[in-house]
């Protein structure tokens, strides 16, 4: 990857370490996270940092190099969560155990599905095992929500 060490860091600092898709902590994780084209660069994005987020193994895995995702309400295509230029908390919020991450506008609900961030499609669950014990352990939801400043 072209991307150096510099802007790699700058981008992991900027996501507060976590993953700006599903707000897995880097820190729980036994590799590094990615660095994600918001804009893929196999459909003409760059490595300019606007166009970079930090990403989690699964979460890049499945985003792939799709931009888009279907809003399973209106069944419409829309547009993916662009980190860059869009607030999360604007699109999704943690359900009332923490355990499920829901979209709240077609972006969000359009994301949720095309990067499968509950899991609903594959790795049977995974990371809602994993969000439970995050849970336990007292470092999830990440504690970046300024709802929970309130």
């Amino acid at each position: 990857m072209s991307i150096n060490r510099a802007t790699r860091n700058l981008v992991r600092s900027r996501a507060s370490f976590l993953c700006e898709y599903c707000h897995s902590a880097e820190e729980s994780s036994s590799t590094l996270f990615t660095i994600d084209h918001i804009l893929p660069r196999s459909i003409g994005g760059s490595d300019e940092l606007e166009n970079l987020a930090l990403a989690c193994h699964r979460c890049n895995n499945n985003r792939y190099n799709f931009v888009t995702g279907t809003d399973a309400e209106t069944e419409q295509e829309v547009t993916l969560f662009n980190p860059r230029q869009q607030q999360w908390f604007d699109h999704f919020i943690w359900s009332a155990d923490g355990l499920e991450i829901m979209g709240i506008t077609p972006t969000g609900r359009g994301t949720c599905d095309r990067l499968d961030l509950n899991d609903r499609y594959h790795n049977e669950g995974a990371i809602i095992r994993a969000r439970r014990l995050w849970i336990r352990a007292g470092w999830h939801p990440p504690s970046n929500d300024p709802r929970l400043k309130e």
